[in-house]
């Protein structure tokens, strides 16, 4: 009550640490505290609410694996979903406490790339149009300093800016603490970015297949002259969209010029098209 008191405007971090104390000294801490800050989150009352956003961040930083993964279950997961549902608590409250909810549940994705269930919720959301595109935090937002992260941390990936982010967050200065949040968001724009690229040519490559399948079944009908008026409507269509994701697969290529196995999918794909291509131009010739 007393770390989420909507009277006091600012944080009691005094309060905050001696919750997250008591959340790693008891077997049972994390799952009483979460039942606790849901009911708090929920709260008709704006600053109690966004207070209990704030403990529930610091705890995620401060209280390790046996919390992470009690936050991580549906159970809890659900309770801040019906804070952004027009269904449940979405229609009373805030703007303000939606958006910090949104920007917890956004920033669990990408500190905790193995959860699965945060990352359903999340898409959940974005499917149904509660979450209309992902949140960018302020950049004056100061994060309390973070627990180890886990292996998957996208910051594993490059040492000297793990190295870095860890020096800036042990900083008592708030201007090395906006730095640090500042490289998080730059890291996690990157990491969208890759995912982003991923998603095009995944998307791209199936995409390839499907028409050159459609392509191939078609040019069989019209060797046989049994190509109805419509079918060859489809025919031309199809044509016009393979020539497009020509270029599409050319431009992908560009951007996976450094990642040998990806460039290796988006060339067999061009392959396919270039064939399925040829074949049409062959057999339209023949007739």
């Amino acid at each position: 009550d007393k770390a989420t008191d909507p009277s006091i405007p600012g944080e009691n971090w005094e309060c905050i640490r001696r919750f997250c104390d008591r959340v790693n000294a008891d077997t049972e801490g994390p799952l009483f505290a979460l039942r606790l800050l849901a009911h708090k989150i929920q709260s008709p009352q704006e600053g109690e609410a966004l207070h209990a956003l704030t403990v529930l961040e610091t705890c995620v930083n401060n209280c390790g694996d046996r919390f992470h993964s009690e936050m991580a279950k549906f159970r809890f997961l659900n309770e801040l979903i019906k804070v952004l549902s027009p269904k449940y608590y979405g229609i009373w409250s805030s703007e303000k406490v939606k958006s910090r909810v949104t920007e917890v549940i956004f920033s669990w994705t990408v500190w905790f790339p193995q959860e699965v269930k945060i990352q359903d919720a999340y898409q959940m959301l974005k499917k149904q149009g509660i979450v209309k595109e992902d949140p960018k935090v302020p950049e004056d937002k100061i994060l309390p300093p973070p627990s180890p992260r886990p292996q998957n941390s996208i910051f594993d990936t490059d040492e000297e800016k793990s190295k870095l982010l860890a020096r800036l967050l042990k900083s008592s200065h708030p201007e090395d603490l906006q730095a640090a949040n500042r490289l998080i968001q730059s890291v996690v724009k990157e990491e969208q970015e890759k995912s982003a690229q991923v998603s095009r040519r995944v998307n791209a490559i199936s995409e390839v297949s499907e028409n050159v399948k459609r392509m191939d079944e078609l040019l069989e009908s019209y060797r046989r002259h049994e190509l109805s008026p419509a079918d060859q409507d489809t025919l031309q269509a199809l044509l016009r969209r393979c020539e497009k994701l020509r270029l599409l697969l050319f431009r992908l290529a560009n951007e996976a010029v450094a990642d040998e196995e990806a460039l290796a999918e988006i060339l067999q794909a061009n392959d396919k098209l270039s064939r399925a291509l040829g074949q049409y131009r062959q057999v339209v010739a023949s007739q």
